[in-house]
């Protein structure tokens, strides 16, 4: 995949405050998922939404690709115990070939919901998911009539949900985040402003992977980018700085960059909802949906665990960490103690990118499933913001699925959070990854 660069300098400066309601809205967009209702389009694609709703009480980003892993791997080995058509995850019973398939998917996505949601520690946010998990997956019980098929649908849902809940036991999930004690150096990653929060997910990239051998088996080799006195590691330098600095964006905060760089981690990364709008009205089946959206999922978990394996190997700095430090030795950067990204930095090493590994892994399934990189879409993601502002709507659109992955390289650059060889390291990560998923998992048996 070809990946140019973007380097023409924004002439503007402006306040900190943009910066800070900014942060607000991203944290909220995260959560505004959870007042949104199902697609309605079909039962696996409903509830993906579902799923979306919910996984905010999961945790972070990373554990909410394993909660969508999980749930989508009941749902595709739940149909398959119906009717096999592609190979199934886990070893689940056969299941009554008159079974409802719509009672299986709502048995099986409960199932996993329900469990994982449990899990300690108590939130009142997990006791809310819950109820809305189980209210509805009464409504689409009620929905399907009373009878064996409905019922030995229920059945094989439930034991699709136990076979990857087994599985998925003791999976180092449980400890994601381990003690950081690196002292501050040249490269060496630190905590960072506004919060100084310690480093977190130092432990997501010893969790067991869905797919592949070992969390390490793609991991990033070792980049130029490390080179603090080199020549790529001064150009990535100056870009960040000259295009992600807060003063820069938040003067210009109607730019195509400024909007590219909001637009991605307020929703555009989000496999999930791409492949909702891209399979609408493709006339796929519950079992075609089914096996898409557990290989996304499988890929997406999987490409974090690889990307927080990766970032913990190398503990490399961010961006506002480099451009603050006094003198990194190298004589075409120069140090601003007050420089500031435009978005808030992640708690976790730069190098390589989550963003970008959750993007590559997403656009890797969906080429692969689809047959060509040609598949248009457009998304239109709403980013809520502090009053008196009203919510943001921005929509994008990308001819194909190549466009989109370069974009978000683009977006975390603009953002002032990453550089740039990370973001591009991180798609080419999550390109094994996803190529890997598609050639290893759920294959067709005709």
């Amino acid at each position: 995949m070809h990946l140019p660069r973007r380097a023409p300098v924004d002439n503007a400066r402006g306040a900190r405050s943009r910066r800070r309601h900014l942060r607000s809205g991203l944290l909220a967009a995260c959560l505004g998922l959870f007042a949104a209702g199902p697609a309605g389009a079909n039962a696996v694609v409903d509830w993906n939404t579902i799923f979306e709703q919910v996984a905010p009480a999961a945790g972070a980003p990373p554990q909410w690709t394993r909660l969508g892993a999980m749930t989508h791997i009941a749902i595709h080995d739940a149909l398959n115990a119906i009717d096999p058509r592609y190979r199934t995850y886990s070893v689940v019973p056969p299941a009554n070939h008159n079974a409802s398939p719509d009672a299986a998917i709502a048995a099986a996505a409960h199932g996993v919901l329900m469990s994982e949601l449990s899990r300690p520690p108590e939130t009142s946010l997990k006791a809310a998911s819950r109820a809305r998990v189980q209210a509805v997956y009464a409504a689409a019980l009620a929905g399907i009539a009373d009878g064996p098929a409905k019922s030995q649908g229920v059945a094989a849902g439930q034991e699709a949900a136990a076979a990857i809940i087994s599985q998925r036991t003791g999976d180092g999930s449980a400890t994601p985040h381990l003690p950081y004690t690196l002292a501050p150096g040249p490269g060496v990653h630190q905590p960072t402003q506004p919060d100084l929060t310690a480093p977190l997910f130092g432990g997501w990239g010893q969790v067991r992977p869905f797919a592949m051998n070992s969390p390490s088996q793609f991991r990033a080799a070792p980049s130029p980018l490390f080179n603090l006195r080199g020549l790529v590691y001064a150009l990535n330098y100056l870009e960040v700085q000259a295009l992600g600095a807060a003063s820069v964006r938040a003067a210009a905060p109607d730019s195509e960059r400024s909007r590219i760089a909001r637009f991605w981690p307020g929703g555009g990364a989000n496999g999930n909802a791409v492949a909702r709008t891209i399979v609408a009205n493709r006339g796929l089946d519950s079992w075609q949906h089914a096996r898409l959206f557990a290989l996304l999922n499988i890929a997406n978990a999987d490409a974090a665990i690889a990307a927080f394996e990766t970032k913990y190997r190398y503990n490399f700095w961010r961006p506002l960490t480099a451009i603050r430090w006094a003198s990194d030795g190298n004589r075409f950067t120069w140090s601003d103690p007050a420089w500031l990204p435009y978005l808030p930095t992640p708690p976790y090493p730069e190098y390589t990118c989550g963003l970008t590994a959750n993007t590559g892994s997403s656009t890797g399934i969906l080429r692969r499933y689809f047959g060509t990189d040609n598949v248009p879409y457009a998304l239109t993601v709403t980013i809520p913001r502090p009053p008196p502002l009203p919510p943001e709507t921005l929509t994008r659109s990308y001819a194909t699925l190549s466009q989109a992955a370069i974009e978000s390289v683009d977006a975390r650059v603009y953002g002032g959070i990453h550089f740039r060889s990370s973001c591009v390291q991180g798609l080419r990560q999550a390109e094994k990854v996803s190529r890997f998923v598609f050639n290893h998992y759920l294959r067709p048996l005709r």
